[in-house]
């Protein structure tokens, strides 16, 4: 085998090299390749609605994190702020991957809660606080898991993104269930 003309994995065929450096040649698209298969416009609506949860998420923790009161409350407001700094590090993540595929993260502070999966929510009491944080949890787990569904495999790198945040809403949602016990 020649070192431009590499055999795949099983029995596709040869891997044209040649044709996949001149694609690459092709700047306009920045991190997307031409093989990609996703449905680009799709898959960046789906993302800038998952970071308009992510961020109702964090500030829904944020304030519940500053309201709750009492010492016996200490541990839950850590999970509170824990789980905030997380669902930060998502929104973080998910901005970051909408760029990738040459689209724009949507910030728009009058239209989050309006794109949100989840529910903003003012509980005043720590139970209240809870139930509110583990529906937003399951919410946003059946959200990604219906996203990850509708990519399949036509975007890997997003379809694996999604499935690493999703193992950490699924630990958010046990959680908050723990808590409730």
């Amino acid at each position: 085998m020649s070192k431009n003309n590499t055999e795949a994995a099983g029995n596709h065929g040869p891997i044209d090299v040649q044709a996949i450096r001149k694609a690459a040649r092709k700047l306009d698209n920045g991190a997307v390749p031409s093989g990609y298969k996703g449905n680009r416009e799709e898959i960046i609506g789906m993302l800038n609605d998952a970071l308009a949860t992510e961020l109702v998420c964090v500030m829904r923790y944020k304030r519940h994190y500053y309201t709750a009161t009492g010492m016996v409350n200490e541990s839950i407001k850590a999970e509170f702020l824990e789980h905030a700094t997380q669902e930060a590090e998502h929104a973080d993540r998910i901005a970051e991957r909408i760029v990738q595929l040459n689209g724009e993260p949507d910030f728009t502070p009058a239209t989050l809660t309006d794109r949100s999966h989840a529910e903003y929510d003012d509980s005043t009491d720590i139970k209240g606080m809870i139930r509110a944080n583990l529906i937003a949890e399951r919410v946003a787990i059946e959200s990604y898991r219906q996203m990850i569904e509708r990519i399949g495999d036509t975007d890997p790198t997003t379809k694996h993104l999604l499935i690493d945040i999703m193992a950490v809403e699924e630990e958010h949602a046990d959680d908050m269930k723990d808590l409730l016990d």
